[in-house]
């Protein structure tokens, strides 16, 4: 099969996490720049990225990539990728998004346009037509800009990857699912090691976690625009991916995984929101306030997003909040704490210096991702080692 190179947009400073994921598939990466991830692959490599990937906002086939500083270059260079290769005579295209960042050409509506038309007379020329009905499969277009490189995709995914069909009752400020993800995948956490999320909202990162924990691919339910592409990707090939995905799952798995929320509305959302995802049955939900927050075991993890304060009638009930929060970690003395937040005096109510900090973009808001670390449980002994003590 014929070999491509695609990308994988992410969140700003997730590009390892991601990077390691399509290691983890088997591909191989060819560069990293700020929020996405560039990886070669076939035909498969598409549906595997599409269903299996938890932390990509999306897979895009890579079609060109050039220098130009005016919409003259930006045409030529456009129309002389071979578009005909990608798109049939009565595929329907339209540049979905443009985006500029430190370049000449900065418009996004003009390069949309200067796009769309050189895509146009390339095809044109190849079809010999004059018209295109454009009423057939879809092939959404994705243009970047960055210090007048430009990149044109092709988007295999259409609805964000963060869309799993699982979270079809939110509360406000729900975490995305690729973000949460993310973030889980930046910890030590397994599963077979306690995980509360004392601020769960919807439930998004217990639910993460209990797929991971039961090996559901996040893409295994939904649908894809690529999968309309006869002239490029075989039916068959999205068929065996979601088959090996449904034979990887381990629904039996056992998980200590817990959301609390203080909203009750939040926590019966949560509870859909799992038993839509299929892993209702090792999640517990409990509306509980920060300020009970505990648990009998030891050497677990907190992995949360806990109010920032965006609105200021808000913002003046944080420094009580994030003050109970710490008080009840500081009685969690063996765990680790994991939170995401855009509340700058985070650490300066929770009572302690974060051992990790990182700075992670949510959307357009700064945020930041306090590492709270506890000490690391003592190693199982092996029945081999349990046998010489006998």
């Amino acid at each position: 099969m014929r070999i491509m190179e695609l990308i994988a947009p992410c969140h700003f400073g997730l590009e390892s996490v991601l990077k390691r994921e399509i290691q983890d598939l088997g591909y191989e990466i060819s560069r990293v720049e700020d929020g996405k991830v560039y990886f070669t692959g076939d035909a498969r490599a598409v549906c595997e990225a599409n269903i299996f990937l938890r932390t990509a906002e999306r897979v895009l086939i890579n079609a060109g990539s050039f220098h130009a500083e005016t919409f003259e270059e930006l045409f030529d260079r456009t129309r002389e990728i071979p578009w005909e290769e990608y798109i049939p005579p009565d595929g329907k295209f339209w540049v979905a998004k443009a985006a500029s960042v430190k370049s000449k050409l900065f418009s996004p509506s003009d390069i949309q346009s200067i796009v769309k038309k050189a895509v146009v007379e390339r095809l044109k020329s190849r079809y010999h037509l004059n018209w295109f009905p454009e009423d057939g499969p879809a092939y959404p277009l994705r243009v970047f800009l960055m210090k007048d490189n430009v990149t044109v995709g092709i988007d295999t995914t259409g609805l964000s990857l963060h869309k799993r069909g699982y979270r079809k009752m939110t509360v406000k400020a729900p975490i995305t699912e690729t973000l949460a993800a993310s973030l889980i995948l930046l910890t030590p956490w397994h599963g077979d090691r306690i995980l509360v999320d004392p601020f769960c909202g919807s439930g998004t990162f217990p639910i993460e976690a209990a797929m991971m924990a039961a090996n559901i691919a996040p893409g295994m339910n939904r649908s894809f625009t690529a999968e309309t592409w006869k002239n490029l990707l075989a039916p068959e090939l999205w068929k065996d991916a979601r088959e090996e995905a449904r034979d990887l799952v381990q629904k039996d798995t056992e998980v200590d995984i817990q959301g609390y929320d203080i909203d009750g509305e939040a926590i019966r959302a949560a509870r859909q929101n799992a038993k839509d995802a299929g892993v209702d049955h090792m999640i517990h939900f409990q509306e509980r306030p920060v300020q009970e927050l505990s648990h009998p075991k030891k050497y677990g993890f907190i992995i949360t997003n806990p109010p920032y304060g965006e609105r200021l009638e808000e913002k003046k009930n944080l420094p009580a909040l994030y003050r109970a929060f710490g008080e009840r970690f500081r009685e969690l003395d063996s765990w680790s704490a994991y939170i995401i937040t855009g509340y700058e005096d985070a650490e300066r109510y929770f009572g302690r210096r974060a051992d990790r900090n990182r700075k992670i973009y949510n959307g357009m808001l700064k945020t930041y991702f306090y590492q709270f670390l506890g000490p690391k449980p003592p190693r199982r002994k092996t029945s081999e080692q349990r046998d010489e003590n006998v």
